[in-house]
């Protein structure tokens, strides 16, 4: 379990870092090759979900007592919010046709999934 905790922990700094970065670009800052059209919204809530990702980061790094706890609601929260990108896209074709945005949001859905998922399974085993 103590792998299964650090990894989550690792992916969770990673993700924070993806989150991080796209709030930047969805606030107009252009990141080399990468553009985004400026979207306040989603910069607030990519800055949320990178606090929530870091915050499950800490706890299970640190090994806190509440590391497990952490690691489930800080991926329910990032994927709660990366649901509703994906809601606003589909809401506005305009932001759909964006080949990057899809790609990211279904990734980035599906790892959060996965790591929810795996911290699942920790809870009821423990």
């Amino acid at each position: 379990m103590d792998a299964l905790r650090r990894a989550l922990g690792g992916l969770s700094l990673i993700y924070a870092l993806v989150f991080f970065t796209a709030t930047l670009l969805h606030a107009g800052i252009e990141l080399g090759p990468l553009r985004q059209p400026v979207i306040v919204p989603a910069a607030i809530v990519e800055t949320l979900c990178g606090a929530a990702m870091l915050a499950g980061a800490y706890g299970a790094l640190a090994e806190r007592a509440w590391a497990w706890d952490g690691l489930i609601y800080s991926h329910a929260a990032a994927l709660a919010g990366v649901l509703m990108g994906m809601l606003s896209m589909a809401l506005r074709p305009a932001f759909a046709e964006n080949p990057l945005l899809t790609w990211y949001h279904g990734s980035i859905a599906a790892a959060l999934a996965a790591g929810l998922s795996a911290a699942f399974y920790v809870s009821r085993v423990r």
